[in-house]
């Protein structure tokens, strides 16, 4: 059985150090081989958005535009439907790649057999 990894973000730069470690989690397994889905919710949602992640920043922890785009290169990368709306972020607006849903997707991946969710 393939084992797969979720991890919901829900902070940005509001909590830079959680939002970092989610990041970086979710890259660690892709570069592990990992099937990864990494969901953007609450501020993190904010880097679905062109040149949001090159915006920020924190000492000692890798660059979180370079995470991004090794977890759009071979894992998914969603941003919440209802964060995304609250935030007037629509499908036209992200990054190339990122995807907009829903709860009911969130629990499919977290629900599948072999999947393990992690939420920060």
């Amino acid at each position: 059985m393939a084992r797969s990894l979720v991890v919901k973000a829900t902070a940005g730069a509001d909590a830079p150090e959680r939002c970092a470690q989610a990041f970086t989690v979710a890259a660690t397994a892709v570069a592990a081989g990992v099937d990864v889905s990494l969901w953007l919710t609450g501020e993190s949602t904010w880097f679905a958005l062109p040149g949001r992640a090159q915006e920020f920043e924190l000492p000692h922890s890798a660059p979180l535009a370079e995470l991004l785009h090794v977890i759009l290169t071979s894992g998914t990368v969603t941003a919440c439907t209802q964060c995304a709306a609250r935030r007037e972020i629509g499908p036209d607006d992200v990054l190339p790649g990122v995807r907009i849903a829903g709860a009911a997707v969130f629990v499919e991946e977290a629900m599948a057999e072999g999947a393990q969710a992690l939420v920060y």
